[in-house]
């Protein structure tokens, strides 16, 4: 708090009582006294405007993408008789791009609410509030706060996109290929259907045609080809390439009049970095894959190994992309190591789809022996040259190319539909 102007009050208090002491004159006791009065009267208010009100923050949704936008209510009641003159809210969430509060008079027992939209442009685990209440006198002498714990917590998914040109390498099986079996566990495929024999599992009989054909049939299976699918993250802290950092642009609403003020766009902003750009990639094969009736899981170490195993059940998709959220490119181990350390966790029907921009021609090793066990392979790479990077990606590009393995080079600004198709 800032007492210059109290002090400077006092200061014209006591010299007007030594004029009225030297002149004699009435209007300087009268000048005094009020002058006197006025810091106690001001301190008084302010204290006073801080109490009686209650706060209440409602939100529409506490899950949100990169590019909507979610919306919050803050609710303001003075439960006094006192009417508030001047009372400032300021909301002290960490959220990018949110509106920092607003100034209202509040009358006695009256209430007012303010309506924030908060374009998301940054995923991430965010902090709502807390509030802070800041009260003022009417004379502009004391400014007190007063902070009100927050209200919880909003998490913001990567941008997902479903890209419905996207195949998998090997995915669907050759003409003639196709496995039936009799076994216990069922796969998604049904091939065909025959007449029960002895020894068929009950979960297996097809009952519309059984009543169709009057007598027990059931189900035969395929392999599925591609039972497990894992996308495998890069978060190697030192295959990061991130753009040059740029001055903030000018926001609009700053600098013209409320009443004038427009929503912020609709826009999703481009990636910055490599790593942004991989966990978009992420979230976009997370949910083509599962909407496709696909097993899939994730991996990936940052600072510590993270690991969703391959599953094609409804909360599947959530659990990605709660981990995508939050995770970060900060781990020290390299891309190679992540490949070798689980290795055993993949089967020979396994895929494995690489979202990397590491250069790295170690992990590239690491892959081939994985491949020598039967193994899919895709590599997703984003280039890091477009992201100011310096080394040439040919070299590693061309190796996998011999290797014949699928290989999707995304670049910055590109579109991702296209860039997989």
């Amino acid at each position: 708090m800032n007492f210059t102007r109290p002090l400077l009050i006092l200061l014209l208090a006591g010299a007007s009582y030594l004029a009225a002491q030297t002149t004699g004159q009435r209007l300087f006791f009268h000048l005094s006294y009020i002058l006197a009065g006025l810091p106690l009267v001001a301190l008084v208010w302010t204290l006073l405007n801080l109490y009686g009100l209650r706060i209440e923050r409602e939100h529409a949704n506490l899950r949100a993408s990169v590019g909507e936008s979610t919306r919050e209510r803050i609710t303001i009641e003075n439960r006094w008789w006192l009417p508030k003159l001047w009372i400032e809210l300021q909301d002290e969430s960490d959220l990018p791009n949110h509106e920092s509060g607003f100034v209202t008079y509040l009358g006695a027992r009256e209430a007012t609410r303010w309506t924030t939209r908060t374009l998301c442009t940054q995923r991430g685990r965010f902090r709502l509030g807390p509030t802070r209440i800041i009260s003022n006198d009417p004379f502009g002498l004391f400014r007190f706060s007063r902070l009100i714990p927050g209200s919880g917590e909003i998490i913001v998914y990567p941008p997902t996109e479903e890209l419905t040109t996207f195949r998998l390498p090997g995915a669907e099986l050759s003409i003639g290929s196709s496995s039936l079996i009799r076994a216990h566990s069922i796969t998604p495929n049904v091939a065909t259907i025959r007449d029960y024999q002895s020894g068929d599992s009950f979960n297996r009989i097809h009952w519309r045609s059984t009543a169709r054909h009057g007598r027990l049939m059931v189900k035969e299976f395929e392999l599925d080809p591609a039972a497990d699918i894992y996308l495998v993250l890069d978060l190697n802290e030192r295959a990061v390439v991130r753009m040059p950092t740029e001055p903030a642009p000018i926001d609009e609403r700053a600098i013209v009049p409320w009443w004038q003020h427009q929503p912020p766009a609709r826009r999703r902003p481009p990636p910055d970095s490599t790593e942004e750009h991989a966990v978009n990639v992420a979230a976009a094969l997370a949910r083509t894959l599962l909407t496709q009736n696909r097993i899939v899981g994730l991996l990936a170490w940052s600072e510590r190994l993270e690991v969703i195993p391959a599953e094609r059940e409804e909360r599947q998709l959530w659990k990605m992309l709660e981990l995508l959220a939050v995770v970060r490119a900060a781990g020290q181990h390299s891309l190679a190591e992540l490949l070798i350390a689980e290795g055993q966790r993949f089967g020979r029907d396994t895929t494995l789809i690489i979202i990397t921009s590491d250069l790295d021609p170690r992990w590239v090793t690491a892959l081939q022996n994985q491949l020598y066990r039967g193994i899919r392979a895709a590599v997703i790479f984003i280039d890091p040259l477009s992201y100011g990077g310096w080394n040439d990606p040919e070299p590693l590009l061309n190796h996998l190319a011999g290797l014949k393995i699928d290989v999707y080079r995304l670049q910055r600004g590109d579109t991702l539909a296209d860039a997989l198709r």
